[in-house]
């Protein structure tokens, strides 16, 4: 067999005797930012998100930092598709936005998590007026939220199936509505209650007024560690996604919706596992900031994790990403799609090991958080 090796444009740093050109070291970048050219249009610009990944990865980026620059590129989609859709309702005597409002991302692109491919998971927050506006000011962001969701679609981000989006009344609420309607969310242990909850709860605002979410982040704050019952139903709902090992600790995927055999939904059966465990464990000790990273170091200093479990979780979470995008890279390259699936017939043997290991600590966090609720 013969080895292939690329070297790192980070070893030419010192290669010479003189200061390295950077122009050369962040070639890569400047070679994909060229083909982008000065103004895309929305489709294109996120179709180059392949090619931004691939140059990432040339630079030696780690897939968890290039996770998070595609959440980055992803938020500027969402901006200019929310301008052009104001632009065009100006255009067409609608006026500019009557009140204050404040258009959220959730989930993964709200965590700044997201890897390629993700749907659009949004909403809206708008600044409290008057009932007897209602009529007038939700058909405004109505109106908004139905054309940049759209604009997005088109783009390539394609509409949610379960309409988590802004174009909707359950996601696009006054600020007072959405504190009564998270009051009223955690006051009792209800299933899909806490589904939803789930997904709003990693929030992001990607254009508007921010104050807006900072107020509604402040409400979860002051309730989430009262929330008892609601956090427990919470911890119950970790069984939903179990972790990919069998009862001997060994690596099982789950047969549902596999593409072929061997294959694992790695993002079903580890990412979200972890995700959920760490956002419990957040909420359960007063934990604001929104990524999973930064979770867990916080963990740490709340005293509810040892820093040798946040090691692990952030190694896991790392490598799983890691493990993802390669897959999806290679899933695109051939025509396929960018999902949740890996091949375990693709993974070497120390790869497999470190999987194994990683979807250990995930399921000790699971437990570990199901416990800190009394959720078992």
């Amino acid at each position: 067999m013969r080895v292939l090796h690329r070297a790192s444009p980070w070893r030419e740093l010192f290669a010479g005797d003189g200061q390295p050109e950077l122009a050369k070291l962040l070639a890569p970048l400047r070679e994909a930012l060229d083909e982008l050219g000065p103004s895309p249009d929305l489709p294109v610009s996120h179709a180059w998100q392949l090619r931004l990944a691939e140059a990432l990865q040339r630079l030696d980026l780690p897939a968890w930092r290039i996770s998070q620059l595609i959440s980055d590129h992803n938020d500027q989609l969402y901006r200019r598709a929310i301008q052009l859709s104001l632009s065009e309702m100006q255009g067409q005597g609608w006026g500019k936005p009557p009140v204050g409002f404040c258009v959220l991302t959730l989930g993964s692109a709200g965590r700044h998590e997201s890897l390629l491919g993700p749907d659009q998971d949004n909403a809206m927050i708008v600044a409290d007026y008057p009932d007897s506006r209602h009529t007038e000011i939700d058909g405004f962001f109505q109106a908004l939220g139905e054309r940049f969701t759209a604009r997005l679609d088109e783009a390539g981000i394609p509409l949610c199936n379960g309409h988590v989006m802004a174009r909707w009344p359950m996601w696009r609420k006054r600020l007072s509505e959405w504190c009564e309607q998270l009051s009223l969310w955690t006051r009792e242990r209800r299933v899909k209650r806490v589904q939803q909850s789930n997904i709003l709860l990693d929030f992001h605002p990607v254009f508007g007024d921010a104050g807006l979410a900072e107020a509604l982040a402040e409400h979860v704050a002051r309730l989430m560690p009262r929330a008892g019952l609601f956090l427990n139903e919470m911890a119950q709902l970790l069984d939903e996604l179990p972790v990919a090992l069998n009862r001997f600790g060994r690596l099982s995927a789950s047969d549902e919706d596999a593409p072929h055999e061997k294959a694992l939904n790695l993002k079903r059966q580890g990412l979200l596992p972890l995700v959920n465990a760490v956002r419990l464990l957040s909420l359960r000790h007063g934990v604001s900031v929104p990524d999973t990273r930064l979770r867990l170091s916080a963990l740490v200093l709340k005293e509810a994790l040892t820093a040798r479990q946040a090691r692990a979780g952030i190694s896991a979470l790392d490598r799983l990403q890691e493990r993802l995008l390669a897959a999806q890279l290679a899933s695109l390259k051939v025509g396929g799609a960018a999902d949740g699936w890996i091949d375990m017939v693709r993974l070497e043997d120390d790869q497999r090991l470190l999987l194994r290991h990683d979807m250990q600590a995930i399921r000790s966090l699971v437990r570990l958080a199901q416990g800190s609720v009394g959720g078992r």
